[in-house]
C-alpha cells in the first residue's frame, strides 16, 4: 500500500512553500509521525511528519523546489519494514555515526564542528585499517579553524576502511571511516531510532519534543536548550528561537575584506632549496592570518601607552596568595587584577566596550572578557562571560580552566565567541612593548608586559619600582583619544591603589 505525503494547511494567506531539508531519502525506514522534511514560507518554518510507518519512496519535491497547498511531496510504502517507535528504544549510535549498507557496519561521520564551522582538515589517525577498535574510543583528531576535535568510535568492532586520510579536507556531512562487527544496534533500521531519540534525549524533562531542525540549529550554535526561548506550541524551540538566541549572544563579524594576493616567491637556488622545510599552513594559522588582516583592514587602529606601577599589587599578592589559594583551591595571579580594573574602566568609557555594527553602535551593558592564550597551534581568545559581576577567585578559576582547555585542544566554538572586550599577555614570553591588533568586532584590546623593575621619580626621589607598560589598542572610528586615555589611566590608578576596586573609586 502506497501512501502520499502532501504539502499541509500552511496558515492564513500562506499558499506556497519551499522546500527546505529532507531528514529521509527513498529507501529509509521511517515511523508514524516521525519528521520527514521541512518546508519554509515567507512567515514560518514548517515540518512534515511521516502519516504512516513504513519504508521511504519516492521524493517527488527535491530541495530547493516551490509547491503549493496540497503539492505531493513524496511516497511512502506502509508497513513494509516499518520503523519501531521511539519509545522502544534501547540503543542509539553516537550522533558521529550513521549506518552503513550492510548489516553490522557502521559509517563514522564527521561529528558537529559548531557554529559557521563547515570544513575541517584529519591531521591524525589512531588507528589504522584492520585494528579492533572498542566504543567511544578516539579514531581520529579532525582539525578546524578554531580547535581541534576528537572523533570516537560509535561501536566497538574492526576498523575495515578509512575514506578520509590524514591531510584531506572534509565537509561537515563527510564520512570518515567504517567500522565493520558493530552490534546490531547499529543497523539500518535503527537510524529512525536514532532519529526519533535524540530530540527527545535533549528535551529530558519537558512534555514536548523540539522541532528537529532546532536540535540541529542549536548543536551548530553550541546552544543547549535552557539557552533559548520557545516560541511554538507548549514552549517547543523553533528554528527561528534559535536564530534569534544567536543573533543576541553573538554580534555578526564585519564582512570579511578581500584577501590580499600574495608576491611571487622569488626563485631559490638549488642547494638552499635541498635545506629548507615546506609545511602547510594549519587552518588554525590561516584564520589567525586573515583575521588579524582584516582586523587591520577594516578598523581604524591606532594604540596608546602608559605605564603602571605595580608596587602595590605585588604587595598584596605576596601577602594573600596562601590565603587565597587555600580557601578557593587556585592561585592568585595578576590576571584577575587586570580583568577587574579593565571591567572598572569600561563602565566609565562605555565605547571601549562596544562595536560598530553597520550605521549603529552596539553598546553592551556586560563584560564577555576575552583572555588570549598561546597554544602550541597557535593563539586562541576564550571568553569569560559576564567577569564583571564575577569574583577574583571565580575569574582566577575560570582563566585557569579554559587555559588548560584551550592547551589541550578542547575549547568549542561557544567557548570562544561573543567576547566584547580582549586582554594580551604578552608578558609571560619577556614582552617589553608590543601594539595588540584588535579582535574584531571588538573596539579595545589591552596589551600588558614585563614587569622590570625600573628607577623611577617618586616625591622628588629616584626609587627602583617594579613597571609594566600598558598598551591599548582601539578602534579610532568609536573610540575618540580621549576616551582611550581615560581608559587606560583608570585602569593604571586601579592597579597602583587596588582599594580603588573595593571602593567602586
Amino acid at each position: 500500500m502506497t501512501i502520499e505525503v502532501r504539502v499541509p494547511t500552511l496558515g492564513e494567506s500562506v499558499t506556497e512553500a519551499t522546500v527546505a531539508t529532507w531528514f529521509k531519502k527513498p529507501g529509509d525506514a521511517v515511523a508514524v509521525d516521525e519528521m520527514l522534511c521541512e518546508l519554509e514560507t515567507d512567515k514560518v518554518t514548517v515540518e512534515v511528519p511521516a502519516p504512516a510507518a513504513g519504508v521511504m519512496g519516492e521524493i517527488v519535491a527535491a530541495e530547493g523546489e516551490t509547491v503549493g497547498v496540497d503539492a505531493l511531496l513524496a511516497t511512502i510504502a506502509a508497513g513494509e519494514g516499518a520503523a519501531p517507535a521511539p519509545a522502544a528504544a534501547a540503543a542509539e549510535p553516537a550522533p558521529n555515526a550513521a549506518p552503513a549498507a550492510g548489516a553490522g557496519s557502521v559509517d563514522v561521520m564527521v561529528p558537529t564542528l559548531g557554529e559557521s564551522v563547515t570544513e575541517a582538515t584529519v591531521s591524525t589517525w589512531f588507528k589504522q585499517v584492520g585494528d579492533a577498535v572498542a566504543q567511544d574510543e578516539m579514531l581520529c583528531e579532525l582539525e578546524t579553524d578554531k580547535v581541534s576535535v576528537e572523533v570516537p568510535a560509535p561501536a566497538a568492532g574492526v576498523l575495515s576502511e578509512i575514506v578520509a586520510p590524514e591531510g584531506t579536507t572534509v565537509d561537515a556531512t563527510a564520512k570518515l571511516a567504517v567500522i565493520s562487527g558493530a552490534g546490531a544496534a547499529t543497523a539500518p533500521a535503527a537510524a529512525p531510532v536514532a532519529a526519533a531519540a535524540a530530540p527527545a534525549a535533549a528535551t529530558a524533562g519537558k512534555d514536548v519534543a523540539n522541532a528537529p531542525s532546532a536540535e540541529k540549529a542549536m548543536a551548530e550554535a553550541g546552544l543547549s536548550a535552557d539557552q533559548v526561548t520557545g516560541t511554538g506550541r507548549d514552549g517547543r524551540i523553533m528554528k527561528e528561537d534559535v536564530a534569534k538566541a544567536v543573533a543576541t549572544a553573538t554580534a555578526p563579524a564585519p564582512a570579511p575584506a578581500p584577501a590580499p594576493t600574495a608576491a611571487p616567491r622569488a626563485p631559490v637556488p638549488a642547494d638552499d632549496a635541498a635545506r629548507e622545510e615546506r609545511v602547510k599552513m594549519t587552518r588554525l594559522r590561516q584564520t589567525i592570518a586573515k583575521r588579524l588582516k582584516d582586523s587591520q583592514n577594516t578598523a581604524a587602529m591606532l594604540t596608546t601607552y602608559n605605564e603602571v606601577d605595580m608596587t602595590e599589587v605585588m604587595a598584596l599578592r605576596s601577602q594573600y596568595k596562601d590565603q587565597f589559594e587555600k580557601k578557593h583551591g587556585v592561585r592568585l595571579g595578576f590576571m584577575s587584577f587586570f580583568t577587574k580594573a579593565c571591567c572598572h574602566a569600561l563602565k566609565e568609557v562605555p565605547e571601549v566596550n562596544a562595536e560598530i555594527d553597520g550605521t549603529d553602535i552596539v553598546y553592551k551593558n556586560f563584560v564577555h572578557m576575552g583572555v588570549a592564550a598561546g597554544t602550541p597551534t597557535g593563539l586562541v581568545v576564550p571568553v569569560i562571560r559576564d567577569a564583571d559581576s564575577m569574583s577574583f577567585a571565580a575569574i582566577e578559576k575560570a582563566i585557569a580552566e579554559k587555559g588548560k582547555r584551550a592547551r589541550d585542544g578542547k575549547l568549542s566554538m561557544a567557548e570562544m565567541q561573543g567576547g566584547t572586550f580582549t586582554i594580551s599577555n604578552g608578558g609571560v614570553y619577556g614582552s617589553l612593548m608590543s601594539s595588540p591588533i584588535l579582535n574584531p568586532p571588538q573596539s579595545g584590546i589591552l596589551g600588558m608586559h614585563k614587569i622590570q623593575d625600573r628607577p623611577m621619580a617618586i616625591n622628588g626621589q629616584v626609587v627602583i619600582r617594579p613597571m609594566m607598560y600598558l598598551a591599548l589598542s582601539y578602534d579610532h572610528r568609536i573610540v575618540d583619544g580621549k576616551g582611550a586615555v581615560t581608559f587606560l589611566v583608570r585602569v593604571k590608578e586601579a592597579l597602583e591603589d587596588p582599594r580603588r576596586l573595593l571602593m567602586d573609586l
